[in-house]
Formats: structure tokens, sequence, C-alpha cells
């Protein structure tokens, strides 16, 4: 017998066994991309739930239990269900509020500016492995290589975080670092720009352009932020989402911009606008 021939039993198997992984590897793929779609839930301010097509569940900008414009059923941070993971994108209290006692609730990771965790952890407001750091230009991928992986830019504007001492009584204010947007790609390409607070800068056209956002969150109220006509000037000229969620207005007297504002100023084409109350749903 010739010595291939001996060889070819043991070809078959490794053929067999080379395609047994491959196609656990696609499977095991498969499951990480998930087969739903991106759900976005809008809770008042900047607050949001995110679930990814893997039912990945994140949540960003988390003032719910005092927040004006948050449902009254969300006002309990239980009813947000599981959470994985909590983004905070700058240390003023309308978007860290409630976001350590999410994150103790469900042992769920927050990441935030790293100048901003520095502080949260040197004070003993959560634990290192709960604050953990990173900053603007920075990705991870907290869930894998085939998860969810988000991208801190720039956002301008400015945080502090302001924390009130048990042994005094008073409140002190803290290094907040350098406040972000998070860009959030699903594991199924799609991506989100949820902008936090910010002003127009220059560099959203160059953002654009790299991570090419297909649904942005964008503020909207003015005072602190953009308001209604500048905002629709980074959507439509530098930006060029396919979709406009407005954010961060009338949950104070200043901020106030409206949707109905921001949609003139868009005009036709381009960006689509979402019209989303606190509490509603958008999937894509």
């Amino acid at each position: 017998m010739r010595l291939f021939d001996c060889l070819a039993p043991t070809r078959a198997l490794t053929r067999r066994w080379l395609l047994g992984a491959a196609l656990l590897g696609a499977a095991g793929l498969a499951a990480a991309q998930g087969t739903g779609k991106t759900e976005v839930l809008w809770l008042g301010q900047a607050a949001a739930r995110i679930t990814s097509p893997g039912g990945k569940v994140i949540v960003i900008d988390p003032w719910l239990t005092s927040n004006p414009k948050t449902p009254a059923e969300f006002k309990k941070l239980e009813a947000l269900g599981k959470v994985d993971l909590i983004l905070v994108t700058h240390g003023h209290f309308d978007h860290f509020a409630d976001a350590p006692a999410l994150s103790q609730m469900h042992k769920a990771p927050m990441y935030g500016p790293a100048g901003m965790n520095q502080s949260i952890t040197a004070l003993g407001i959560l634990p290192v492995e709960l604050a953990p750091r990173f900053g603007k230009g920075g990705t991870i991928a907290p869930f894998g290589p085939n998860g969810v992986k988000i991208t801190a830019v720039h956002a301008e504007h400015s945080s502090e975080v302001v924390w009130k001492n048990p042994a005094t009584s008073k409140d002190e204010v803290h290094v907040g670092g350098e406040p972000v947007g998070f860009i959030l790609e699903m594991e199924n390409g799609f991506k989100v720009w949820h902008m936090g607070d910010t002003a127009v800068f220059g560099d959203m056209t160059l953002i654009g352009r790299m991570y090419k956002p297909d649904l942005v969150m964008i503020p909207i109220g003015g005072h602190f932020v953009m308001n209604p006509a500048d905002a629709a000037m980074a959507v439509r000229d530098m930006i060029k989402p396919r979709f406009a969620l407005p954010i961060h207005y009338g949950t104070t007297p200043v901020l106030r911009g409206t949707p109905a504002e921001f949609k003139e100023a868009l005009g036709q084409g381009g960006a689509q606008m979402l019209a989303v109350e606190p509490g509603q749903k958008v999937e894509f």
C-alpha cells in the first residue's frame, strides 16, 4: 500500500475537523451578532438605554430618579432591567447622578472620561473595578472582539464632579476630566454617536468622515449646549448621518430649544429627524 493511501483517512478526518471548527466559529459569530435590532430608549435629557442586536444593554448618562422628563415608571432604577455597561459623557449631575447606584446594583462597569473616573475612585464613590478609565480616541470592546465597540470622541463642553463630603456635609468640586461623546458600533455595524453635551466644533466633520454614524443623539436645548439652528447645521453640513434624535432640551427653563425648531432648521432632505418623547423607543 502506498504511503498516501495510508494517510487518506487522516486527511479526511482533518478536513472534517477543520470544517467543524469553521462552522462552530461562524455559529459563535452569529450568536454574538444576534438576530435582533438596535433599540434606543430615550429617557429625557441625555439619558438613554441602548440594546444591541446581540442583546447587550448599555445605559448612557443615567439621570433618572430626579429628572423631571423621565417617565414615572423609569424613575426606579430597577425598571431598566438588566444592565451590562454604563457610559457617562462627563461629570455634571444631569449626566452622572444615578450612574454609581446603577453600577453597584448590576456590578456593571461605568466607563467615563479618565480624569472623571480618577476622581470617582479617589473619592470612594466607586471601586476601581467598576470605574475603568479611557479617553478620547480610545476604543474598547468590553464584550469581546465580535461585540459592541465603543470609541470616546471630542465634545466641546466642561466637566466637574460635585461631591458632598460626608465629614463636612459641604459640596466640593473635583476634577471631571475632559467631556466626551461616544461612538457605539453594534455587532452588525450600525453606529450611534451619543454626543453628550457639546457646542459645535470643526472636527465634527472629521468624526463624521471617520466613523460614519448612522444615528446621532444630539443636544439642541441651547444655553449649555447647541441650539436647534447650530445642531441642524452640524447634522446637515458636517456629520451627515441617516437619523438625528434630539436630546437635552426642555428639562430646565434655559434649555429652550425644541424639536420643531430643529426640524425646521434641518430643512428637507438629508437626515431624518426622529420625534421621540421620553420613554419611547426606536429600532433600527
